[in-house]
């Protein structure tokens, strides 16, 4: 079973913007969250980091967790987890 990948940030954040179409070009299933229209989201999302900070847009792929990542970066740990 693949791990889920999700994607926290929101609509007006161009970084957030860009891994969403990032991923759509890679044609890999992602659930978005939008931090700023849901709290509950945004809880998620502190809840990652010791420092409660809301630190988007944040990728996890399973329990890995990328903060902003390089497109390699990203790339890498897509194909290491999928």
């Amino acid at each position: 079973m693949k791990p889920k990948i999700t994607l926290y940030g929101t609509k007006t954040c161009h970084k957030t913007q860009y891994y969403k179409q990032y991923l759509k070009d890679l044609r890999l299933e992602y659930k978005f969250l939008d931090v700023v229209l849901h709290q509950h989201y945004a809880e998620a999302l502190r809840s990652l980091y010791k420092n409660r900070a809301l630190n988007f847009p944040t990728v996890t792929i399973g329990k890995k967790k990328l903060r902003n990542p390089s497109d390699k970066d990203l790339k890498k740990w897509i194909e290491k987890l999928l």
